[in-house]
Formats: C-alpha cells, structure tokens, sequence
C-alpha cells in the first residue's frame, strides 16, 4: 500500500510539480506543456523515467483527454452532453469507479471488486488538495494519472465558470 498527496498547482502556462509519498519524499512530477497544443502534460516517476501523458484532444465538441501509459495502456475522459451538473465518462479504463468522482471522493475496483485504490480531496486547503491511496501497487501509475487528469478538468471547469 502506497499513499500520496497531490496538490493542484495548474497554471495556463507551463507547469511542473511534485506529488510526495506519505514520507515526503518525491514519488512523481507532473510537468505540463507550455503554449502548446495540444495541451499536455508528461508523468514522470522518481527515477525521472516517464509513466504517462495526458493530452487534451482538439477538434472536439466536448472536451475529450487522452491518458497513456507508458506500458501500452490507454485511456480516455470524455464530457457528456448534460444540460445541468457537468458529467464525464472513462473509456478503457478497466475499472469501475464507486463514489463521487467530481467531488473526489471515490474509489477505484477491479473486477473482482476489491479496492485498489481510493482518492480523498482534502478539506481546508487553500489549493485541491487529495490524498491517494493506492492498495495494489501495480495499479499506481495509472491511479496518479486519473487523478492528475481530473484535477486538470477540474481546474478548466472552474475557471468556465
């Protein structure tokens, strides 16, 4: 089991930040694309070696994010059409999410439906502030990206608003 705490550091322009262990030693970093577009951001894990990027897709009428790992894997995040709250599939992701994903409260299952990871926002912090638990550590990888991912669409959200 490995937890860690991501602060959301988002900025329009380029952006790099770090995303601790609950030692506080560097576990990943998160580095975004300057004035580029798409808009990326590159993962990176504590050895420097590339885990996944996250890119926006362009050319679509709701937004879309791709996620790819650096084992082959994919996946994607995708705005539904709604006239009310904002809401948002996963394609390929291969688990199943249990909880409040907006509000980042929600755990991840596999298809067994054991728990293999759960992501907390933290209350009372000036910026998004989550903790993520991760039980399998195989899972890690892809769990800090969907995480990093969402706090990225839901910065966009909030500054549509």
């Amino acid at each position: 089991m490995r937890t860690f705490l991501v602060k959301q550091k988002f900025r329009l322009g380029g952006e790099r930040f770090d995303i601790k262990d609950d030692r506080g030693e560097i576990a990943y970093q998160v580095e975004g694309s300057f004035f580029k577009i798409p808009k990326t951001f590159t993962i990176y894990d504590a050895d420097n070696q590339k885990v996944s990027e996250i890119r926006k897709e362009v050319l679509t009428f709701l937004p879309r994010f791709e996620i790819q790992l650096t084992n082959g894997d994919s996946f994607y995040i995708r705005k539904k059409f709604t006239f009310f709250r904002d809401k948002y599939e996963f394609d390929n992701l291969g688990l199943r999410i249990e909880g409040n994903i907006w509000d980042l409260n929600f755990k991840l299952l596999d298809d067994r439906d054991q728990v293999i990871a759960e992501i907390r926002k933290e209350l009372f912090h000036l910026t998004s502030t989550y903790t993520v638990t991760v039980y399998e550590d195989s899972y890690a990888d892809l769990v800090i990206s969907l995480c990093v991912a969402i706090d990225y669409v839901e910065m966009l959200e909030s500054q549509s608003d």
